[in-house]
């Protein structure tokens, strides 16, 4: 695993990267949460997502967001995040061009941004996206959602309901030729305190 920075549009975005030994093989971008919440790159849910994706045999990267740890800028409330994730996209592009996958994934606020990339880039492979905040954001832009992927929630979350992320979930399954995978963790509470294992294997039995 690499310590770089990645030019954003908001100065240096501090990343984490994982090369894999094979150049063919797929690569992911994974987002953190709300930085306004305390979310990084490091946290729990997010590393347990790098983790999956890693021992699947994908290569990743993980990005501060403008204004987290050492990358450059100020927080906003979502527009700038989205443009530090279209620069990450873009390095991680150039860097595997070989790649034959690309993924995006997230956590909570980061499942937002990076489904928002999706849209942006609908030649991209795949997703997975953990409690995507449908509570506070307006997910209607993913219509048409442009490919399949994955959306874990916790039935105890207290920070994003699990029956508004259900909903969002049988708007986006209502679509033609989109399979969207939903996975339910019972008990789990926002962050999967106790449940980070079978959160890792559900990720994992989805990519692999």
């Amino acid at each position: 695993m690499a310590d770089i920075f990645i030019e954003g549009p908001a100065g240096r975005i501090e990343a984490k990267y994982t090369k894999g030994h094979n150049e063919e093989l797929p690569v992911v971008l994974i987002l953190h949460p709300d930085p306004r919440q305390e979310g990084t790159m490091h946290n729990k849910v997010v590393y347990t997502l790098y983790k999956a994706f890693a021992e699947s045999g994908f290569q990743t990267l993980r990005i501060n967001f403008r204004g987290v740890g050492l990358s450059e800028g100020v927080s906003t409330e979502g527009d700038g995040e989205i443009e530090d994730a279209i620069a990450a996209l873009h390095w991680i592009k150039q860097k595997c061009p070989l790649s034959q996958e690309i993924w995006l994934s997230g956590f909570s606020f980061g499942a937002w941004v990076s489904l928002n990339l999706l849209m942006k880039n609908p030649t991209c492979t795949g997703f997975v996206a953990i409690s995507p905040p449908t509570s506070r954001f307006n997910f209607n832009f993913l219509s048409p959602c442009p490919v399949s992927g994955l959306i874990v929630q916790g039935t105890s979350d207290d920070i994003v309901p699990y029956e508004s992320v259900t909903a969002c979930v049988q708007n986006l399954k209502a679509q033609p030729n989109v399979h969207v995978k939903y996975e339910i963790i019972e008990k789990a509470n926002h962050f999967f305190v106790g449940y980070l294992d079978v959160l890792s294997a559900k990720i994992k039995k989805y990519i692999g």
